[in-house]
């Protein structure tokens, strides 16, 4: 199971929500995201409701301003959760082809 905190403000700060499954529209939760921690398991976060618009894959880490995810701006409205096949997640590349990340 994964779980990622998002933050309204950077380095952690602000109004938070934490999420472990997929979200469709997290706007109702927090209005804009400047930082995120991922704490277990991998997202892809979205810059649009229901899985649209810029995507960002995000693994296990601490991301204390959106430029640390080359985010281009600090808009995040949904998210997925990467699921674990085995002992390997499977993932999406930038042009959006699944792998098992061998």
């Amino acid at each position: 199971m994964g779980k990622i905190t998002f933050y309204e403000d950077r380095n952690f700060q602000g109004r938070s929500y934490e999420c472990s499954n997929d979200c469709t529209d997290l706007q109702s939760y927090f209005s804009r995201c400047n930082s995120i921690r991922v704490d277990s398991g991998c997202f892809m976060i979205y810059e649009r409701p229901n899985y649209l618009g810029h995507q960002y894959f995000m693994r296990r880490g601490e991301y204390p301003e959106y430029q640390r995810w080359m985010g281009f701006s600090s808009c995040v409205r949904s998210c997925r959760m990467i699921p674990m096949v085995g002992c390997h997640f499977i993932h999406c590349d930038v042009i959006g082809h699944v792998g098992n990340g061998n």
